[in-house]
């Protein structure tokens, strides 16, 4: 079939919205007719090389959708069933996963290439060539064809355009703070950067009992947003912060230190560790560039007051159980999707978001489709 996709052909280029060839599913794969897409700032990195996807590739991996075909061998969907992307496909096999770990999973290793997990060969084409897919999901698309272990079924009477926002963003922040974090009731919490993933890691740690919450981040129109989603207070400095902390917490520092910037950046990592407390955890769950090779640490600090740097992937959760109970916990009103989207766009107009999410005045933009109506 044809279908309509943002595919991104070389690195710094804009997104081409064109017209693709689609195959039909393998025997463990699904064709699904995507209704929305979350634009995560992970597809940036493709865009400047941070993460070096194969290219040419459809971009997107936070996406929802309803199950048009599968395979012969598909067993946990079928056509009609609402589906979420789970951006790390699991297995339920691999060590990893079958020790509670579904993020880490062995599939990951594919992530990369952008092909097939069966067979590795490609779905999608266009101009001629075999196009990748982000994170082998491309829900930069109006259609994507996708293996089973991508897919998370999910209550169809949950909007898809709020539901998709779990594919990624969504589950990564709040994960890094219930999880990666183990943000604990009375924890002092500071979250660098209130984007799509700093905004969930602020209601992630407010649900987990955190006392005290600092948002930080330079965007003061945040301000209001960062309060009324749980944050105590606002900084809108690395060099305000400090002050801000020291006031907050008895010049103990925090608990949980929780970075998810855009960007991270090697030289700021040192500042973070300095305002975290003795015994203290820093979680990086923003990605840093590939190429970085520097970080700034004063390891004395570390040793001395047996502070902890800890890395998290998919904000170590297992997305199978975690997507369907944070769904939960918001039809509940216990976690806010709606407060996290910024704004709507048409596939279309995926360059006008991406520079919409540039200006730093933003949170999460989703990419609806004509499916959604």
């Amino acid at each position: 079939m044809e279908t309509l996709a943002a595919v991104l052909w070389e690195r710094e280029a804009p997104w081409s919205v064109e017209t693709i060839e689609l195959d039909p599913p393998g025997p463990e794969e699904v064709q699904v007719e995507l209704h929305a897409s979350g634009m995560c700032h992970s597809d940036e990195h493709i865009v400047t090389g941070d993460m070096p996807f194969h290219l040419p590739c459809i971009g997107g991996h936070e996406g929802a959708g309803v199950v048009a075909a599968v395979g012969d061998k598909v067993t946990s969907v079928r056509p009609g069933d609402h589906v979420v992307f789970g951006f790390m496909p699991s297995c339920g096999r691999c060590p990893s996963c079958s020790t509670g770990h579904q993020s880490l999973c062995d599939l990951g290793a594919r992530l990369y290439t952008g092909r097939q997990i069966a067979d590795g060969t490609a779905r999608h084409h266009g101009r001629g060539q075999d196009i990748a897919t982000a994170c082998l999901v491309g829900s930069f698309a109006h259609h994507t064809v996708v293996h089973e272990a991508s897919c998370i079924r999910i209550d169809p009477a949950v909007p898809l355009d709020r539901a998709c926002l779990l594919g990624c963003g969504f589950v990564t922040g709040w994960g890094s703070a219930v999880y990666a974090a183990d943000v604990r009731p009375g924890d002092t919490v500071v979250v660098a950067g209130v984007g799509g993933i700093g905004a969930a890691a602020i209601q992630g740690a407010k649900l987990a009992g955190a006392r005290v919450i600092v948002a930080l981040d330079p965007a003061v129109s945040k301000k209001d947003q960062a309060l009324a989603m749980g944050a105590t207070h606002v900084a809108t400095s690395w060099e305000e912060a400090p002050g801000i902390v020291a006031e907050a917490t008895w010049d103990r520092g925090v608990d949980k230190f929780i970075c998810t910037m855009g960007r991270g950046d090697g030289k700021l990592v040192r500042k973070a560790l300095a305002m975290t407390a003795k015994r203290g955890r820093l979680v990086v769950t923003n990605i840093h560039p590939a190429a970085e090779r520097e970080v700034s640490v004063n390891f004395m600090d570390l040793t001395l007051s047996e502070k902890q740097i800890v890395g998290t992937l998919y904000g170590s959760a297992n997305p199978r159980a975690d997507i369907p109970k944070l769904l939960e916990l918001w039809s509940a009103g216990l976690v806010d999707l709606d407060a996290v989207v910024s704004r709507t766009y048409a596939l279309e107009d995926i360059n006008d978001g991406y520079a919409d999410m540039r200006t730093g005045n933003f949170l999460r933009g989703v990419l609806r489709y004509p499916a959604a109506g």
